[in-house]
This record gives structure tokens, sequence and C-alpha cells, in this order.
């Protein structure tokens, strides 16, 4: 089965259709699968529902989406450095679900091992847990969430082999892997293609039965989310 195409478009082809609901790896700028983006948007596929931890930033990342409106409705944690999303949501023309950090990995992690809702206590006797299963368990409530299971995962790596065998970079590893298992159909773009039995088994952080599609989408600008910079004292 060929897991390796040209590019992104080729990649994504057929897989695109609208009112999707697609799992989105990355944190900010870190990790984000950046050519999948592009080819989602210049294919104009719409009304989409994306579980991501944020949305980029205004005209990055799944910020772009945004822009063109391609996105109904986001599954996300946090959008303080995005305008767009700010501007979308208040509005009303986005619909959003708010989802803690650790809740919104552990959905995904739920949604690709089969598990169709799990009991937490975070978001207790919050907005979070408004019209949702409370039940209490040795004397404390806990809230069920339910399972994120998406008809499409995109991802980010750093290295494959030619199988599909993965290794995230550092802080990119961040939602790539449960994102990866959540989707019923993974396609990954990475920074290098290996040949099989090059990369460490040991190291392997996603094994190739979750990745179905691969491109490099080599060379990336390494853009930096927001900068912060402080004139030096006076000598």
């Amino acid at each position: 089965m060929q897991k390796i195409y040209s590019d992104a478009d080729a990649a994504l082809e057929g897989l695109l259709f609208d009112g999707m609901t697609i799992c989105a790896g990355g944190f900010g700028l870190c990790g984000i699968p950046e050519r999948l983006i592009d080819a989602i948007q210049r294919s104009g596929v719409k009304d989409l529902t994306i579980a991501s931890n944020n949305a980029g930033i205004d005209n990055e990342g799944l910020g772009k989406l945004l822009r063109t409106r391609q996105i109904k409705k986001m599954i996300s944690s946090y959008v303080g450095e995005n305008k767009e999303f700010e501007r979308q949501y208040l509005s009303g023309e986005l619909e959003v679900e708010f989802c803690p950090q650790g809740t919104l990995a552990e959905r995904c992690r739920a949604g690709g091992a089969g598990i169709p809702g799990f009991y937490t206590k975070t978001g207790v006797g919050t907005l979070v847990a408004e019209g949702k299963e409370v039940k209490s368990f040795d004397g404390e409530d806990y809230i069920l969430e339910r399972g994120i299971r998406a008809d499409l995962a995109i991802i980010k790596g750093w290295k494959a082999d030619e199988s599909g065998n993965l290794v995230f970079r550092k802080t990119a590893r961040n939602f790539n892997q449960p994102m990866a298992t959540a989707g019923k159909v993974c396609v990954a773009e990475v920074e290098e293609i290996v040949p099989v039995g090059s990369l460490d088994a040991d190291a392997i952080h996603l094994p190739s039965i979750y990745v179905k599609r691969m491109i490099v989408g080599a060379p990336y600008e390494k853009k930096i989310e927001f900068r912060m910079t402080r004139e030096r004292a006076a000598a």
C-alpha cells in the first residue's frame, strides 16, 4: 500500500469532504502540519469541526482556515493569541467547545483506544461541566467526557521511515501522537524520510500502523509565535 505521496494535495486526495471532523496536531505554531493545512485551505472544503489545542495565530496555522471561513466549530483549549478566533467566537460566527488541555489530549487518546467516554475531576463546578453527566466516586464528583473520533488526523513529525514509523522532536511531540490515533485516517508530514531500519525501534513515538499517508514537507521556516524583547541596560 502506498504511504509516501509527492505533496500535501496528493496525500489528502479523496479524504476531504464538507462537514467532516479533523484532529490537528501541534501547539500554537510548534509541531503543526503546515503543508497539510495549506492543502486543506486550497481544497475549499468547508463546515469543518477541528479538534486542536488552539487555532494557531492570525494567518498562520489553522488561523488560515479561520480567515477563509472554512471552520464551523473548534474543539480547543486556548484562543489567546488569535484575534480572528476571538472575533468570530464573540460575534457568534464560530462555535467553540472549550476543553482543558489535559482533557482534550485524553479525549483524543480515548477515541483512538476505542473508549467512548471517561470521568474526570477537571472542570467540575465550572462552565466546562454544563450539560455533562456528573457521577460521584468515593464521595467526590467527576464529569463525563466523551472520546473524540475524527474522520481525519493531520500531524507533523520530525523523521519517519519508509513504512511510517514516526519520531517527534522535543516539544513538537505535544498533541501529535494522541491526535494521530484519534483519526480514522492519519496523514503525516515530516521533515525527513529514512530507510526502514534507520530509526532506533525503542525511540519510535508513533508506530506505522497509525500512519496511512506521508509527505516530506521540508524545508520549514522556524516561525516564532510570540516574541518579547527588552533593551539592554546601559553599561
